[in-house]
């Protein structure tokens, strides 16, 4: 870790999650100076486990800041994924690939979250020696309407520091405090809380799948992915308050080997890497992502279901739009792309919340007492899973949106 602590800087950041250090990175390399402030250890930020799939832009984006040295070597491409259900209730579950490179002509690259985090610490910390302070506390914002914001926090030593910038970056995650810095009447939170969570393991089991597998089930949604050639990464839709304890290593192994039953298919199983746990799934949109020299990018302004896998993809896409306005406006372009910031990431964060619900929606259970769990709704809810399996039209339209539409096309 870099023992400089500077007072002042151009760009303040809060948060080492993709979202920050990647801003940071872009910053840099276009001569814009900016400090990043982690509460977390950089052990701790480097281990914790997150998203692994990347979109096609995403990638394009890290190799442009030179930072997916590793991977390109160690990243698993996918050029598509499976959606595995039953036609009608009297049918066993089949496969059904949904071809990315045939329907739109790009893929994914599965990479862990925590895997990218690494590389921009060890690019930003170890090779350039720039500027991250972890292990801080006591994190606030101020003067965020005037030209002369400041973060004030407390340093790991102990000591109280003050940090003047000219802009203050928001990257903080979703119990962001610099969201919390707004005014209450400047900011319109919507949001969606979903009936269910994911159980989620990681195992040491090498993957039997080339693709991810999305499973509707009659017990409900299962996901079979992977984090590497040794490692599998599985999730089981469990209601939104279940306790992870509750589910011994071969009770999961089990459900797991029901709901994703499929002629052919066959699961190694292995020790669990991280105790299970329960994640709840809500969407949540912040508006607008700007007040005053203050700007939100990432879980701080935006959450999705994890279901269409946009959570770290569309904080990449944030700062990509913050950064280009940022270098322009410190270049002496003017302010007009700060200006726009919050409207241009807000219609591409509303296309991936439509389609995070869409996915989510079509291939979870939903109790009785839902209307979207009742005879009618599983009906509809069949009915688009045949429709997304045998129409190209559709397929391409689950495909573009998976794959990612180019920056700056919506």
């Amino acid at each position: 870790m870099t023992t400089r602590s500077p007072s002042r800087t151009q760009v303040g950041i809060v948060g080492a999650g993709p979202a920050g250090l990647l801003l940071a990175t872009l910053l840099s390399r276009a001569g814009v100076d900016a400090v990043v402030l982690e509460s977390r250890s950089r052990g701790y930020v480097e281990q914790r486990v997150r998203a692994g799939v990347l979109e096609a832009p995403t990638v394009e984006l890290l190799r442009e800041a030179g930072v997916a040295g590793r991977l390109d070597r160690e990243g698993m491409a996918h050029q598509g994924i499976s959606l595995r259900f039953a036609t009608d209730t009297a049918a066993p579950q089949t496969d059904h690939r949904i071809d990315f490179a045939d329907l739109v002509g790009r893929g994914i690259v599965v990479y862990g979250q925590q895997e990218v985090v690494k590389d921009l610490i060890a690019d930003r910390v170890d090779s350039r020696d720039e500027p991250v302070e972890f292990e801080v506390s006591d994190v606030a914002v101020h003067d965020i309407a005037t030209d002369a914001p400041s973060i004030t926090y407390t340093a790991a030593d102990g000591s109280a520091r003050t940090l003047r910038c000219d802009v203050i970056a928001g990257c903080d995650g979703s119990h962001s405090v610099c969201r919390d810095a707004f005014p209450t009447d400047a900011l319109q939170i919507a949001e969606r809380i979903y009936p269910f969570g994911w159980l989620g393991v990681l195992a040491k089991a090498a993957p039997t799948q080339d693709e991810l597998v999305y499973a509707n089930h009659d017990r409900g949604f299962a996901l079979y992915s992977m984090r590497s050639p040794e490692v599998t990464r599985l999730y089981l839709q469990v209601p939104a308050d279940e306790n992870a304890g509750d589910w011994s290593s071969s009770r999961i192994w089990d459900e797991l080997g029901t709901r994703l039953a499929c002629e052919g298919f066959t699961m190694n199983t292995g020790e669990f890497l991280e105790k299970p746990s329960v994640t709840g799934m809500r969407s949540m949109v912040a508006e607008p992502m700007r007040h005053g020299r203050l700007f939100l990018a990432g879980d701080a302004a935006h959450i999705v279901p994890p279901t269409g896998a946009k959570g770290m993809n569309l904080a990449i896409a944030d700062v990509r739009v913050l950064a280009d306005a940022l270098t322009t406006f410190f270049d002496g372009g003017g302010e007009t792309g700060l200006d726009e910031y919050s409207a241009t990431c807000l219609r591409r964060v509303w296309r991936a919340e439509h389609f995070s619900w869409w996915m989510t929606s079509m291939l979870h259970r939903f109790d009785e007492s839902d209307p979207n769990g009742d005879a009618f709704g599983r009906a509809l809810q069949l009915s688009q899973l045949r429709y997304t399996a045998t129409s190209r039209a559709a397929a391409t339209s689950l495909a573009e949106n998976y794959v990612g539409l180019p920056h700056g096309s919506v």
